[in-house]
């Protein structure tokens, strides 16, 4: 029986075409292969389709030889051949970030964080939106387009303009201010609508059905927008020195992040590019939308919705699209689905801050919280190399951290204090207690 979510097998050409190296869509339910387009269900059985490939024989010096920016995989990606020179925000490239202070706070060996608050909107987002606008301008769309929960409204509103083209966004009307001001900037047009990302999505996808030249990145170009989220497992990889993580714990919205950076890591042993060593992926939810950990737990392939309620609106999608693929990964490496509560998650926000310097959002709270989880419970090795995902910038979601603030002293600031070394020294005597001598 053929899994779900497979990667297509991998031959080699040196004749890029349209979308430069893909060949096909196949999907993920039946298997059937259908030309390359403007289409993202399955004709025989409705089923969601991915993006298959005759990939190039590349080496890492090849890569290496790239733009410093998701590009440099381009031979990799549904993309047109000279991708690379057309207007885009040139996503990619972010920081490792070796955590040792937060490593041995949580007994670990190895931990690393992949920080994408380094791309060009402060998320992850701008990856794969730069190859849904590729693809969507190969196809004549004239508009860029999507629901969101917040940072794919600013990828999508930013790459719009850089691009000159119209960016129309859909987002839940409760989303965080710092977001709606983020995407506002850009000019384009934005209408938030009374319900939740689901409720959303369901508008996004009868307005796809109904204007054609509008390309809803995640919706009606959705098989080429995912191929994005490849780019961080591949910048792992390299940025690893051509080598697989022994694990990686990655935040669960829809899914596609989790099984795209699985897909990228099999396509990179496929071409001789890393080591076929084993890794283990495990997936991050927040308690309040955590429909995929609920199916891992009970043991189902079948994810049940739920309505979302989450200080993590960036992963608040209470019927993910991915969902069931997810589980076919986590199952097949030996990994696992976990959740954590808000509490947890503000916690694991701070320590990250503390520990490293990175103030991420409430999805990397989210995923250093399940890691933490994980070690608890013994699901997680910590003497194996660990990545885990920063998705975005902490100031995103700032609404977060207004409940339960430190006291003074732990990161927040006084009451003022006059300008005078007197009054600093009475400061310090206040905040350091009677148990400080």
């Amino acid at each position: 029986m053929r899994e779900k979510g497979l990667a297509p097998v991998i031959t080699t050409t040196t004749n890029p075409a349209r979308f430069g190296f893909a060949s096909h869509l196949a999907c993920r339910e039946c298997g059937a292969i259908s030309d390359l387009g403007a289409t993202h269900v399955c004709a025989e059985c409705f089923g969601p389709l991915e993006v298959g490939y005759d990939l190039p024989a590349l080496t890492r010096a090849m890569i290496e030889a790239g733009p410093p920016n998701i590009w440099r995989y381009a031979g990799l990606l549904p993309v047109p051949a000279g991708v690379a020179t057309a207007p885009s925000t040139e996503p990619g490239g972010t920081r490792l970030v070796r955590a040792d202070h937060l490593a041995r706070e949580l007994g670990m060996a190895t931990l690393w964080v992949k920080d994408e608050r380094g791309n060009p909107t402060h998320s992850f987002k701008d990856r794969v939106v730069a190859v849904a606008l590729a693809a969507a301008l190969e196809m004549g769309y004239k508009v860029l387009a999507c629901p969101s929960t917040g940072n794919l409204a600013n990828a999508v509103a930013a790459a719009a303009a850089r691009a000159g083209i119209r960016s129309v966004v859909l987002i839940p009307a409760d989303l965080e201010p710092q977001k709606i001001a983020a995407t506002a900037i850009y000019g384009g047009t934005m209408a938030a609508v009374d319900g939740t990302y689901d409720d959303v999505n369901r508008l996004a996808s009868e307005l796809a059905d109904e204007r054609e030249d509008w390309a809803f990145v995640n919706v009606n170009v959705r098989p080429y927008y995912a191929e994005g989220s490849k780019t961080i497992g591949y910048e792992i990889a390299e940025q690893l020195g051509w080598r697989l993580p022994a694990q990686i714990v990655v935040p669960v919205a829809s899914g596609a992040q989790l099984v795209k950076i699985d897909k990228a890591f099999r396509e990179l042993i496929s071409l001789g590019l890393v080591e076929d060593t084993s890794y283990r992926v495990f997936g991050a939810q927040a308690s309040g939308c955590a429909p995929v950990a609920a199916a891992f737990r009970a043991g189902h392939d079948v994810v049940q919705p739920v309505r979302p309620s989450t200080v993590a609106k960036s992963l608040a999608i209470g019927n993910p699209a991915d969902g069931p693929y997810v589980l076919d990964v986590v199952r097949r490496t030996g990994g696992a689905v976990a959740d954590v509560s808000d509490p947890e998650v503000v916690s694991a926000m701070r320590l990250l801050a503390a520990t490293e310097g990175i103030f991420g959002e409430t999805a990397g709270g989210v995923t250093l919280g399940v890691l933490r989880s994980l070690l608890a419970d013994g699901l997680l090795d910590p003497g194996a190399e660990t990545v885990i995902i920063n998705s975005g910038d902490g100031l995103k979601t700032l609404d977060a951290l207004t409940d339960g603030a430190p006291a003074a002293g732990a990161g927040t600031p006084s009451a003022p204090i006059r300008p005078t070394l007197a009054a600093f020294r009475a400061f310090e005597d206040a905040a350091a207690g009677p148990d400080s001598a």
